[in-house]
């Protein structure tokens, strides 16, 4: 039987940087809850078995009439990093029949730019794979490096540049990133036990020595962050839908 595809959306932070008082999962944006971008993305993509969203035990704002007519299913069971909410959310796939040899698609809810043909692109360049691979971008920015300096007393200090870093072969990583439920698993498991703190699922990977495809991406796949990118965000969406 062929694996199956599922996804995984954590979407249990507050998005402290975000400068809202909602989670900016919440946020409207271009009519709708961020998240509702997000999850109509992914059910445009028949071929993907069952998508989860991951909140927060506590959460208090998500409302299912706001994602009506969309295929997905909600667990409360986010933890207190990104990498428990995921590893959670691996264990509750089980509840829908995901097997280890199954795929899941890893996706941050803030990233809703995404668009169906890049979720498929991945999907068709990694399916063979025998680790996985993530959409990224290549660095097109020059990179400069922070001077570590000491704090002068109450004046902020001003960052200044210790030096510039070679941006050749350097990628921007983005989601989703798509592995073997079993072995994504397997490898957060073992990075929780060692108390590694991992800031995607691709890094627990490279960590166990393994090297995960690169899938060129699309600047549309940013990640709301900054207070700024909201508005970036409803221009881009209400265009879209013009």
């Amino acid at each position: 039987m062929r694996e199956r595809l599922f996804v995984v959306i954590p979407c249990a932070g507050v998005g402290q940087r975000a400068g809202t008082q909602l989670p900016k999962q919440y946020r409207i944006v271009a009519g709708h809850h961020l998240l509702y971008h997000t999850l109509a993305a992914f059910d445009a993509c028949s071929e993907l078995t069952q998508t989860l969203v991951v909140l927060a035990r506590d959460d208090a704002h998500f409302d299912s009439r706001h994602f009506s007519g969309l295929r997905f299913a909600v667990r409360r069971c986010g933890g207190e990093s990104r990498q428990e909410s995921v590893l959670n959310g691996l264990n509750a796939l089980a509840e829908f029949g995901a097997r280890v040899n199954d795929w899941v698609l890893v996706h941050d809810a803030a990233r809703a730019g995404i668009q169906p043909e890049l979720i498929r692109l991945l999907i068709r360049t990694v399916r063979d794979d025998p680790v996985g691979g993530i959409i990224a971008l290549p660095l097109a920015d020059t990179l400069k490096r922070q001077a570590l300096e000491l704090d002068a007393g109450a004046v902020p200090l001003v960052p200044s540049i210790m030096r510039t870093e070679a941006r050749a072969d350097l990628w921007l990583a983005q989601t989703p990133q798509m592995f073997r439920v079993g072995m994504l698993r397997e490898v957060l498991v073992r990075a929780q036990q060692e108390g590694h703190i991992l800031t995607d699922e691709a890094s627990a990977f490279e960590w166990l020595g393994y090297s995960p495809k690169l899938v060129q991406g699309s600047l549309r796949n940013f990640k709301v962050t900054y207070p700024d990118d909201f508005e970036v965000m409803e221009a881009m969406l209400s265009h879209q839908k013009t």
